[in-house]
């Protein structure tokens, strides 16, 4: 961002101070919104400092941003930087602006500050300074400390003096004369930024474009219409060619487009995985019938041949049904010839259960998958409101992280936790929750322990319905249908004596029959 693209910021700020702020957010790690209400704004604008290198830029924006402090710097920004904003201002100019604040009362009262936002490229930094005029004075911290191996000609360290860039010795394009743009005409206009201030690569661009001389023109012909296209840059010192239009705004939008597709990208590419590797699992399922048929022949085998089975051997021929030759058989010499059979027939169960239970859920993957493949293809082409939309959908798919297992919430608005594991079972069940809360668990099947926390209140339908679809579809019953889901109060819970974590019985339950699959977000 160049130093005219900065003033028309500050004039377009300016006659409205001093403003009402309102609080700080952070969209990202390095991206700073302040909301200010005042009657110069019509309403409520945010004043947007994207800092990170090597685009930062700053400027006033609409649109409803969020988020909360990100690190130690945006902390501090949220609890020290408040009040009102009394003034802006720019070093000549220089890429450096210092807005002052003036600071708060309440029960931790906070002195007046001034923020320095030095837009300088690569090297760009945010700076809280304390009190006092211009642009010297101690820094109170830093968003970049700045030390001697980085730079040996600068240092940035929070608790030292303050010493901004030498501004450079050029004419103001503010206040050009036709006299010093006379001077100017044995330079091309390509040139003339290297004697006016505030112009870099992009404004010198769009300055030539603007001057639009004639072919045919004499050189130094062209100050006349170059000082016009100087004083309507002055004026609007957008580009309208090259790879900032519409200035500052477009520019943080580019970047903020390419910071949500990387952010995006990861746990996208990590969905189409989790789908591949589940699409997998059906398919080895099916493999598995053919065990489980196979372990079915035997057993019928057993029970049929049991009493010519001799105890103790560990392998056995028995003639097949349909007459098509001998079987071998293997056994396991301390079980009998029954108990081998039951062994295969409960082998048998489990193939076959695990393949109806992904089965069921295999067209449901493939539309996920097909879904989930599509928003990583059109990931590149996205505009940053598509963006920001499909941001949106993938947090609210996503569960809430917290230190005690999954967190959802019901329909009524409670909270419901998963444990993610035995310990976080134990610790739900027999710390977190309170006596009238609600434990649901899937009947039967090992999985996870919900606990939904009411206060005492009673649940309605939706809730119960929500939180068992929760605890089914986080059990070995997953993806199956008509789910017996028990649920009862946490006071009816109790971890037997000497039983591993998550182990419990319980009492005064009642009982839900649900789908397996995950409730809708």
């Amino acid at each position: 961002m160049e130093g005219l693209m900065l003033a028309r910021v500050l004039r377009d700020l300016g006659p409205t101070l001093p403003l009402r702020t309102l609080g700080w957010v952070f969209p990202d790690e390095t991206t700073a919104a302040l909301l200010l209400e005042g009657p110069g704004l019509e309403g409520r604008s945010n004043l947007v400092l994207a800092y990170r290198p090597p685009q930062p830029v700053v400027f006033l924006s609409r649109e409803r941003l969020r988020g909360e402090p990100r690190s130690p710097f945006q902390r501090y920004l949220a609890a020290r930087v408040r009040g009102d904003l009394l003034r802006a201002e720019q070093l000549k100019l220089d890429r450096v602006i210092a807005l002052h604040f003036a600071g708060e009362t309440g029960f931790v009262d906070q002195p007046p500050t001034r923020l320095l936002f030095e837009v300088t490229g690569r090297n760009a930094n945010l700076l809280v300074l304390d009190e006092g005029e211009g642009f010297g004075g101690r820094i109170v911290m830093a968003a970049r400390e700045i030390t001697g191996s980085r730079n040996r000609f600068r240092t940035i360290r929070t608790g030292g003096r303050y010493a901004p860039p030498p501004p450079y010795e050029k004419l103001d394009p503010r206040t050009l004369t036709e006299d010093q743009a006379r001077d100017l005409r044995h330079l091309p206009v390509g040139r003339w930024r290297e004697r006016l201030d505030g112009l870099g690569p992009l404004l010198s661009a769009e300055l030539a474009r603007r001057a639009d001389l004639r072919p045919d023109q004499e050189p130094g012909d062209h100050w006349p219409a170059a000082l016009r296209a100087v004083q309507t840059l002055v004026q609007d010192p957008t580009v309208s060619e090259g790879v900032m239009h519409d200035g500052a705004r477009e520019a943080a939008r580019t970047e903020k487009a390419v910071t949500l597709r990387k952010a995006l990208r990861e746990p996208l590419e990590k969905r189409v995985t989790l789908l591949r590797n589940q699409l997998s699992d059906v398919a080895r399922a099916e493999t598995g019938l053919a065990d489980a048929a196979r372990d079915r022949e035997e057993a019928d085998l057993l029970m049929a041949y049991q009493h010519t089975v001799p105890a103790g051997a560990s392998s056995v021929t028995l003639s097949a049904f349909d007459g098509s030759g001998e079987r071998p058989v293997s056994l396991e010499p301390q079980l009998s010839a029954v108990q081998n059979a039951e062994k295969r027939y409960a082998r048998a169960r489990r193939r076959e259960d695990v393949y109806l239970r992904l089965a069921e859920r295999e067209e449901a993957l493939r539309a996920e998958l097909t879904e989930a493949e599509a928003r990583v293809q059109d990931l590149d082409s996205a505009t940053l409101e598509q963006l920001e939309t499909l941001a949106v959908r993938v947090q609210s798919e996503r569960p809430e992280k917290s230190p005690y297992g999954a967190r959802y919430t019901t329909p009524g608005g409670f909270e419901a936790l998963v444990g993610r594991n035995n310990k976080e079972n134990a610790t739900l069940t027999h710390r977190i929750g309170r006596s009238l809360d609600f434990w649901f668990h899937a009947q039967g099947y090992p999985g996870s322990h919900v606990l939904v926390r009411t206060g005492g209140r009673d649940l309605d339908l939706p809730d119960i319905l929500y939180a068992a679809r929760l605890a089914a579809a986080h059990s070995k019953a997953r993806g199956s249908s008509n789910v017996p889901v028990d649920y009862t109060r946490i006071k009816h819970v109790w971890r037997p004596k000497g039983a591993p974590a998550g182990q419990v019985h319980y009492t005064d339950q009642k009982t839900v029959f649900v789908d397996g699959s995950p409730p809708d977000p």
